[in-house]
């Protein structure tokens, strides 16, 4: 029987547990939430838990010793540390995090060590590379270009229960959700380069009409020039890659970003009220009247959007901080993940969008989209737990099976990763909506 070591035991966990103990596959997970870890394998028979903090290195290259492969769901700074043990035991390894320099450098010592270190392998990143090299290769096949490629992705509630000012429930990894606010964006419009500072990732969103949801803004995620050599599209004019969100969360963020409420640098919060805080960030000598004072310093009405949305999280308020000194982003994110969490009941979303022109040797252009809408619930699994999940368990049932012959650290863009990945999704219920030959008004550009 193969044994596979995960790695942590968050909130997108459970659906690879079900899926490989399903697949008659000896699970373990290893947290330091065993009790979430043991909800999830249940009295199966072929899965356990251990008690571990992730600083226990010497418990880790046991567990990697003892089981045929590893998942790494932990924060990508732990991801080295893992892969290195991995390589020394000669152990497969499988993270859903980005590929970052540290992991890049592993690529030879897994060749060396006969493994294969398979990043990438969840939503975004993953699903997203996956569909997106399948129709790539497509183009390609028939002799064409490339021209434009937008690759846009949102883990959202759905419609009904985006109920709040933010337009936004939490359904994974919530100071993730927030920190990601803090990022600096780059992208190729019409072969120009276009850097957008971290002051400024909200200040130009643009909208789409995605079908059975309406309109999502869409503002730049990351880098987007490194995609030309991953997906080997060179001959690109324009390349985005996008997150999308309801109206409301872009302009309640910059805001929010503008008073410095999601930086990470510590304050004197000693007997300070959410509203004591806020005089401190603008500089005012007291909180008096401080919705008001805020609208002063940001030069908006008092009644825009966003300052309704920073009221109705509670920043405005008299009640006590409670700490004696911390980050505006702790505060404020933990007001958010309190009041922003995703309902029993309530349906989490993920919605991905795809749109290429592509242009061929007969002078021909046509619009290709590739679309996706998943719905989940707390109460079953999230989507998003469903999307990141299930790529990486098939990702690792492959492995384990040798059914992935590449070896060294890899993202899955060559097909004998990605198309069997996209097959089994789709048998899972997770299926890209694919168009072809449509008209250049269909274009996003």
């Amino acid at each position: 029987m193969k044994k596979v070591l995960i790695l942590g035991a968050g909130m997108v966990v459970n659906p690879m547990v079900q899926y490989l103990l399903k697949k008659n596959i000896h699970v373990t997970i290893a947290s330091n939430t065993k009790d979430r870890a043991d909800k999830m394998i249940g009295n199966h028979p072929i899965g356990k838990s251990i008690d571990w903090d992730a600083n226990d290195a010497a418990s880790l290259e046991k567990m990697i010793s003892e089981n045929d492969l590893t998942v790494s769901l932990l924060p990508y700074t732990f991801h080295p540390m893992v892969a290195k043990l991995c390589i020394k035991h000669s152990k497969n390894m499988v993270t859903s995090s980005y590929v970052k320099p540290e992991m890049k450098a592993l690529d030879e010592a897994a060749k060396k060590a006969g493994i294969i270190i398979l990043n990438e392998l969840g939503l975004d990143p993953g699903i997203d590379h996956m569909s997106a090299m399948k129709i790539i290769d497509h183009i390609h096949a028939k002799g064409g270009k490339v021209e434009e490629f937008y690759s846009l992705c949102g883990a959202l509630p759905a419609p009904e229960a985006a109920n709040n000012p933010f337009k936004y429930k939490f359904s994974w990894s919530p100071k993730g959700v927030v920190m990601a606010g803090n990022n600096d964006g780059k992208f190729l419009k019409n072969g120009r380069i276009i850097e957008v500072p971290t002051e400024d990732l909200f200040k130009n969103p643009f909208s789409i009409i995605f079908p059975d949801v309406d309109k999502l803004e869409v503002y730049p995620n990351r880098d987007s020039l490194s995609y030309m050599e991953i997906y080997n599209i060179p001959e690109v004019k324009t390349i985005y890659r996008g997150t999308l969100r309801y109206k409301g969360w872009c302009e309640a963020i910059d805001v929010m970003k503008k008073l410095k409420l999601i930086t990470y640098d510590k304050i004197d919060l000693k007997g300070k009220s959410y509203a004591d805080m806020m005089a401190m960030l603008i500089g005012a000598k007291d909180a008096t009247n401080i919705k008001i004072k805020v609208a002063e310093y940001l030069g908006i009405d008092r009644n825009a959007h966003a300052m309704n949305a920073i009221e109705w999280l509670g920043l405005f308020d008299n009640s006590s901080i409670n700490r004696n000194e911390d980050s505006p982003f702790e505060v404020t994110s933990d007001l958010m993940i309190d009041k922003m969490q995703l309902g029993n009941e309530e349906r989490d979303m993920v919605a991905m969008q795809h749109t290429f022109v592509a242009s061929y040797a007969d002078g021909k252009k046509e619009v290709i989209k590739s679309s996706m809408l998943d719905f989940g619930t707390l109460s079953t699994d999230t989507a998003i737990a469903r999307t990141v999940a299930l790529p990486a368990a098939i990702g690792v049932e492959m492995i384990l099976e040798n059914k992935i012959s590449v070896k060294g650290v890899h993202v899955p863009v060559i097909k004998e990763i990605y198309k069997p990945i996209l097959d089994n999704l789709e048998k899972l219920g997770i299926k890209m909506k694919e168009e072809f030959g449509l008209p250049l008004s269909e274009a996003i550009g």
